[in-house]
C-alpha cells in the first residue's frame, strides 16, 4: 500500500498541495462517471457519504490517504494511477489534461470470479507499474451487463468501451465461452480484443475460443510479461509508471 510517509513528501501541505486536491477531485470526477456511477453509488462503493463524495468532486475537502485509498478500489484504479493522473494535471495548470490522458489510457476489463485469480492479475499489473483502468467483472453476467449497459450498468449507456477483455473461460452464471459468443455477435463490441484466461494449454475449449474470435490466451496466473507477449500485435494503448523514491509497493 503507499506509505503516508511517501505521500506526504510527494504532495507537501502548500498552495501546491490544494492545486492538487482540486485536481484529485476533478480526476475522481472525471472516473466516476465512465463507470456508470452516480455520487451515491461511488459513496456506497467507498462506504462514505455523498456529500464527502460532492466536496471532494469540487476540490474543496482535505482529503485523507485512507479516502483515496477506498475511492481507488470503488472507481477499479490503482491508488498511484489516481494521484499520478491528478498531479500530472496540477503541473499542466489544466483541467483539460486529465480526460486527455485518461482517454488515452484504454481500460482493461478482466472478467474473474476466483478472488484469489484477481488478486494475483491485478498485483502483477500493479508491480509492472501499468497504469490503465482495470475493471473487474466477477461472472458472465456482470461481464455482460457491464458491457451491454444493462441493469445496474443502465448509467453507463455512451460511456467508452473498454480495449480490452482478459476472460475466464469457467465462469459461473454465464460461461466465459457464452460470454465470448455475445461479444463476438454484437457490431459493437465484436472489435474489442479478448483474451481467454485458461488453467492449461490442453484445455478443449482454447480451439472453440479461437474459432468464435478470440485474439489470444493466457494460462494462469496471469503475467504481465505473457500479457505483453499476447498482446504485442493489438496496438493497444496503455503506459507504465516510472519508478520514483515514492513508488508504491504492495505488502507481501
Amino acid at each position: 500500500m503507499l506509505d503516508s510517509k511517501n505521500v506526504a513528501k510527494r504532495f507537501p501541505r502548500s498552495k501546491n498541495f490544494l492545486v492538487l486536491q482540486a485536481k484529485l477531485g476533478a480526476t475522481i470526477k472525471h472516473f466516476r462517471p465512465r463507470l456508470g456511477f452516480t455520487q451515491e453509488e461511488l459513496a456506497w462503493r467507498s462506504d462514505m457519504r455523498r456529500t464527502y463524495i460532492a466536496d471532494i468532486e469540487r476540490g474543496g475537502r482535505n482529503i485523507t490517504l485512507r479516502s483515496i485509498a477506498q475511492l481507488a478500489l470503488a472507481l477499479r484504479v490503482f491508488v498511484e494511477a489516481l494521484l499520478s493522473q491528478a498531479e500530472a494535471a496540477a503541473d499542466a495548470g489544466k483541467p483539460g489534461k486529465i480526460a486527455a490522458r485518461a482517454g488515452v489510457m484504454g481500460e482493461v476489463l478482466l472478467v474473474e470470479d476466483d478472488p484469489s485469480d484477481v488478486e494475483l492479475t491485478l498485483r502483477a499489473f500493479w508491480r509492472a507499474k501499468f497504469a490503465n483502468p482495470m475493471r473487474v467483472a466477477r461472472d458472465g453476467d456482470e461481464a455482460l451487463a457491464y458491457l451491454f449497459c444493462t441493469g445496474d450498468y443502465s448509467g453507463r449507456v455512451g460511456a467508452p468501451l473498454p480495449q480490452l477483455i482478459l476472460l475466464d473461460l469457467m465462469l459461473p452464471k454465464v460461461s466465459g465461452l457464452d460470454v465470448l459468443r455475445r461479444i463476438k455477435a454484437d457490431p459493437q463490441l465484436k472489435a474489442i480484443p479478448v483474451v481467454v484466461l485458461s488453467g492449461s494449454h490442453e484445455d478443449e475449449n482454447i480451439v472453440e475460443c479461437a474459432r468464435l474470435g478470440a485474439e489470444n490466451y493466457i494460462i494462469k496466473p496471469v503475467l504481465f510479461e505473457n500479457f505483453c507477449k499476447v498482446t504485442s500485435r493489438l496496438h493497444l494503448q496503455w503506459a507504465l509508471l516510472k519508478s520514483s523514491e515514492s513508488d508504491a509497493s504492495l505488502s507481501e
